[in-house]
């Protein structure tokens, strides 16, 4: 499977709007960070993890031609704003797209977006076309298993996903938490990639900081590690350059950056 980072930033994008801060007008291009969401190539499939404000931009700078559908994290603005986007890969695919979000989430949806159609007798004018699946249980796309993992990001639920590959190759992005439950631990053990928020340095009630995230990546023990959903406080090279390494996590703690490219495999 093929892994693409769309985004890698906050809410707010990184530059910041009316900041004039090291980060924000860096020339290093890590350092601009659209809202955070994938594209994960799961054999002929595409998987869609986010509909971030910024999907259009995203979509065009990655060559993101199709989604075969789309699973939500949570339903803040960030992580949903671009759902009209939707519209464009149905009438590309002349059906209904499948989106996969928590009973939560999906309840977030319906409000926001009671326009969305589900029937296609109706046709698409223009309208985004979806089918809507709970995600509660593991479920298949292109043979790849995907699993929900919960994740506590303040007093408003999140859901990571866990991806296995037919070959055993097992990836999870998991933004947006400051905590994972326990019996969500041992869906994120014997990864071969993970990607976590580490948000900033300075603590935060919904988010982990860098140095919680290091943690929690040093006990799960991925073969390696990306942090995302950064804000401008962190200095791409400056501060992958401090990130401590451990014998637990053989391939490294990375800073995650727009547009990085991984193939996952056995």
């Amino acid at each position: 499977m093929r892994i693409t980072v769309l985004g890698s930033g906050t809410s707010h994008g990184v530059p910041m709007i009316g900041c004039r801060c090291a980060v924000c007008t860096s020339t290093d291009p890590r350092n601009r960070r659209l809202r955070t969401s994938a594209a994960v190539r799961l054999g002929e499939k595409t998987l869609l993890i986010d509909t971030t404000p910024d999907l259009h931009a995203q979509a065009i700078a990655h060559g993101l031609d199709r989604v075969d559908a789309v699973a939500f994290t949570h339903a803040h603005a960030d992580h949903v704003m671009g759902f009209d986007e939707l519209r464009r890969y149905a009438e590309l695919s002349r059906r209904a797209v499948p989106v996969y979000a928590s009973p939560a989430t999906l309840d977030s949806l319906y409000r926001i977006f009671e326009y969305a159609l589900t029937d296609p007798g109706y046709g698409l004018f223009g309208i985004p076309l979806v089918e809507w699946h709970a995600l509660t249980e593991p479920f298949e796309i292109g043979g790849h298993r995907l699993t929900p993992v919960s994740l506590r990001h303040g007093t408003y639920p999140a859901t990571g996903l866990r991806i296995d590959a037919p070959d055993g190759a097992a990836l999870a992005w998991c933004p947006d938490c400051c905590g994972i439950p326990p019996e969500s631990l041992e869906k994120l053990r014997g990864l071969d990639v993970l990607f976590l928020d580490g948000l900033r340095h300075k603590p935060h009630p919904t988010h982990f900081t860098v140095a919680e995230a290091v943690e929690a990546i040093r006990g799960l023990a991925p073969r390696r590690a990306y942090l995302i959903h950064m804000t401008h406080n962190l200095d791409h090279a400056a501060t992958e350059a401090a990130l401590p390494r451990f014998p637990e996590v053989p391939g490294g703690i990375r800073l995650a950056y727009d547009g990085l490219t991984l193939d996952v495999a056995r």
